[in-house]
């Protein structure tokens, strides 16, 4: 199962017109969205013209098989939420939901969340579902589309932003900016932002971590649990942590797995995951070198400079794709940084990599960036067809820029840009232009909240889990310790001594200390462990 980040064809055409930039994180602070206290998320909690959400019942039916083999016991439903909290009389989306019913005698359900942002909880339980079958021993299993993602009125950017058909009608688009010329990254940032919002409609200015807690308020209810008993991987412990701050009194067992950051700046998180990245591509191709099937050689060292001369040929000449858009290097860090958060896929990504090499054939890494499965018969909720392929990627940015309050401003961006490409590609020479974009990409994006940073802590609920891997590529262990501590004495660390993205997936022991947890309450003291499991691929 990939918890991950994803991207989309927009973000390749802002990545290549910065390549010759950089810009440090501290360089990117800028304003705020004005403050959400604690105090506007009881009122809002409690607005009686909330109760028509909160007296809904999910009607539950098979979900359509879209040829990936659904599992028959699948279930798929929707509940429908405000479109803005602040006007609930107003318009409203669905949220897309799907279950595994419990085998026996249920006591309520887990709620999952899978991550991305942007990742679709209800594709993720159809293909992997079988990871969480032992909670069926006690729970419902059910997941859901955060709004914006997936079957939830998915957001967009369109195509693309193209340059004009005539270059001399925009002569700063007509090849990359160098640094004496930052306006046209400005204004094909802006474009960017300009085409999400086009394409996205109404519910792009509602996105965010802070709306998606109070729609998982009404599932939960819909659900009818009294408490809200719940599992979240990477993005989704960033979601459990703002529930837990706005619903304290309705938070049953949380569990986190990968814990993201609630205080790092969005480009802090980005080039802690970039240098992250870059050392799990160091450990893949040590590993991959070792095989004399190896598309890069025998040699660790010199399989890094030729990956680097790869991503950077297939920008300045994307190979053609029997899909439409062309794959370039930023479309092979995207496929890159998802294999990467697991070795069970390593011997996948070797094949896929030789066969791009070898005869120009892309399509093994653009399956790690795929999309949806199942689709729901009721209530008329968006087929999978008609998800935008650039959902997962438009989610991602569009829910960090929400959820951070600061902006990479024209006038840094323009004082700074000479210092872009040192800093990210210092990190990673491979990812550091494509998580660059994803900073970049907020601005000309209406303000974050700094609700998310300021109020989310002290919580006052009952234990709940944090799980931390110390080899996560994307969510570093001190992110773990730093969050439980803000949290308050409510939070009991887990250190799983492995490798990858979360734990419960790849390690039998945390899976089985979670899945006590959920079950039955036990909760081991804080400082317990899991040792390092040693799966080589094969």
């Amino acid at each position: 199962m990939l918890f991950t980040h994803h991207r989309c064809a927009f973000a390749g055409a802002v990545t290549l017109v910065l390549l010759g930039a950089a810009l440090p994180p501290q360089a990117l602070l800028g304003a705020g969205l004005p403050t959400v206290t604690a105090a506007d998320q009881r009122e809002q909690r409690d607005q009686p013209e909330l109760s028509r959400f909160y007296d809904q019942k999910i009607d539950w039916a098979d979900c359509e098989d879209a040829g990936m083999g659904v599992p028959e016991d699948l279930q798929c439903g929707k509940v429908t939420v405000p479109l803005d909290y602040a006007k609930p009389d107003g318009a409203t989306l669905d949220i897309a939901m799907a279950r595994f019913r419990a085998t026996g005698e249920s006591r309520g359900s887990v709620l999952l969340n899978f991550g991305g942002p942007g990742v679709s909880g209800v594709s993720e339980v159809t293909a992997g579902g079988d990871d969480f079958m032992g909670l069926t021993n006690g729970y419902d299993v059910v997941t859901f589309d955060p709004r914006g993602v997936g079957r939830s009125s998915p957001v967009s950017c369109g195509d693309g932003i193209e340059p004009p058909a005539d270059p001399t009608d925009d002569p700063t688009e007509d090849s990359e900016p160098d640094s004496d010329n930052p306006q046209a990254a400005l204004k094909l940032l802006r474009k960017a932002a300009d085409a999400c919002a086009k394409h996205s409609g109404p519910v792009l200015p509602h996105i965010g971590t802070v709306n998606v807690s109070r729609d998982l308020d009404i599932m939960r209810d819909a659900l009818g649990d009294k408490k809200l008993n719940y599992l979240g991987f990477s993005y989704g412990t960033r979601l459990g942590a703002v529930y837990a701050a706005q619903f304290p009194d309705r938070t049953g067992r949380l569990v986190l797995d990968g814990v993201d950051t609630l205080t790092e700046p969005l480009s802090e998180q980005v080039l802690a995951n970039t240098e992250g990245m870059q050392t799990a591509l160091d450990d893949f191709l040590t590993w991959c070198t070792e095989d004399i099937s190896c598309a890069f050689g025998q040699d660790p060292r010199t399989a890094r400079e030729q990956m680097v001369d790869l991503v950077r040929s297939l920008d300045e000449n994307p190979l053609p794709t029997e899909f439409g858009a062309p794959f370039s290097g930023q479309d092979l860090a995207g496929a890159l940084g998802q294999a990467l958060y697991s070795k069970e896929l390593w011997p996948a990504l070797s094949q896929a990599l030789r066969s791009l090499i070898e005869d120009g054939d892309a399509r093994g890494l653009l399956r790690f960036t795929g999309g949806g499965i199942a689709a729901p018969r009721n209530g008329g909720l968006v087929d999978e067809a008609d998800i935008p392929m650039d959902n997962l990627q438009a989610a991602l940015i569009a829910v960090n820029c929400a959820d951070d309050p600061d902006r990479p401003t024209a006038a840094r961006i323009t004082r700074n840009l000479d210092r872009l490409r040192a800093e990210y590609e210092e990190a990673s020479p491979v990812f550091g232009r494509y998580r660059l974009t994803q900073v970049l990409m907020c601005y000309g994006r209406p303000k974050g909240t700094d609700y998310i940073r300021e109020d989310v802590r002290d919580v006052d609920t009952p234990k709940m889990l944090l799980v931390g891997t110390r080899g996560d590529p994307a969510t570093p262990y001190r992110w773990t310790v730093e969050t439980a501590k803000r949290l308050g004495p409510s939070a009991v660390v887990l250190d799983n001594k492995g490798e990858g993205h979360t734990g419960y997936g790849s390690s039998k022991c945390v899976h089985e200390k979670v899945d006590d947890f959920l079950l039955y309450g036990s909760l081991a003291d804080a400082g317990s462990s899991c040792g390092a499991e040693e799966r080589p691929p094969s």
